[in-house]
């Protein structure tokens, strides 16, 4: 469990102490008073990257120089520190030269607003969502990522240039070998998340919508074999035309395509299914359901919906929400209440 958080220059908090308990703990307060703030915050201390940005500076305080997190995860305390000299992470006292060690202590999943993008978005953001449960629960698939995108930017950039084959063939090898394994993990997690996201999807939906997931490979051959296939139209695009960069996955609710046919309300549910499904693999993987953090997802959803949504979270999850108001969950006098306003955190009421 995340026991303590404290912030330091973080995007619009001088400082900020938080201390969480072991259930479920809401933020309630207006829009714009920092909410999400404190959320991202807990995630880029457990898991070193923010789910709203992929550019740090955008985290420090404006005035400042850097920023630094610090906190508490069970007995163990990390802190992370981004300064003009760069990032320093630090486990139980101890800095880390490399972030192996400090990422096994925590996961997490992150419920936003903008998971509508999983169904209406581009295959980016089902990449990214692959990618984020990939490095949580699959040995070796970060290294496998990084060492897959830098053949790829190198690979590419020879390919713009016009570079002699030779020059780009070099690259050939860690693009497949790293490549193939992607391609295998992502297969595997979508086979584990599609039964997941089925029964969230009943479970939170008013209706008998029937979800079905199926991954589509960003080459339609073993990759070596697309690899060499596509050289000449690479050669005339400039560019690597396959490969798990092309990857996607396909959504349909009741034998249709989801992002096509499914309602708003429809394609929110499987947003929503497709986190839990996320939590749920990360709990048969781990014994244990990672920290869910909720960033005010529930503005959109009808009351019946809301309080569907949390009793289909993994049970025993310690649960992170944020929120305008509270009056519509059931269990609301279960929940620990913060209420934040002007940049302050103070004991609060579920009424």
């Amino acid at each position: 469990m995340i026991r303590e958080v404290r912030l330091h220059h973080f995007r619009c908090f001088e400082t900020l102490d938080f201390f969480p308990t072991p259930h479920r703990t809401c933020i309630v307060g207006q829009n714009a008073q920092g909410k999400t703030s404190i959320l991202e915050a807990v995630c880029v201390l457990l898991r070193l990257q923010s789910p709203r940005t992929s550019t740090t500076t955008e985290l420090i305080k404006s005035g400042s120089d850097g920023f630094s997190i610090e906190g508490h995860f069970g007995d163990t305390r990390l802190q992370y520190r981004h300064t003009a000299e760069g990032r320093a992470i630090s486990l139980d006292s101890k800095l880390q030269q490399k972030s192996t060690d400090y990422l096994s202590t925590a996961r997490i999943t992150w419920f936003s607003n903008a998971d509508l993008d999983l169904v209406k978005g581009s295959g980016s953001a089902r990449r990214r969502y692959l990618d984020f449960l990939g490095t949580q629960s699959v040995p070796g698939y970060r290294k496998a990522l990084r060492d897959y995108e830098r053949a790829l930017r190198s690979r590419n950039a020879l390919l713009k240039d016009g570079r002699p084959r030779r020059e780009i063939a070099a690259f050939d090898p860690p693009l497949l070998e790293a490549g193939d394994f992607l391609l295998s993990a992502r297969a595997d997690l979508t086979s584990s998340l599609s039964p997941r996201a089925a029964s969230a999807c009943l479970e939170i939906s008013s209706s008998s919508d029937d979800l079905k997931i199926a991954y589509r490979p960003g080459c339609e051959m073993p990759f070596s074999q697309a690899l060499a296939a596509s050289r000449p139209e690479e050669e005339r695009l400039r560019q690597t035309l396959c490969g798990p960069h092309r990857d996607d996955l396909d959504f349909q609710l009741n034998a249709l395509k989801a992002s096509s046919f499914a309602s708003e309300g429809q394609q929110r549910t499987i947003a929503l299914a497709l986190k839990i499904a996320q939590a749920r693999h990360i709990e048969a993987m781990h014994s244990h359901p990672p920290l869910l953090l909720l960033d005010d997802i529930f503005g959109e959803l009808d009351t019946a919906r809301r309080n569907r949504l949390l009793a289909a979270l993994p049970q025993g999850a310690q649960t992170l929400i944020t929120t305008t108001f509270l009056d519509w969950a059931r269990d609301a006098e279960e929940m620990t209440v913060f209420n934040l306003s002007g940049k302050t955190l103070t004991p609060g009421s579920s009424k």
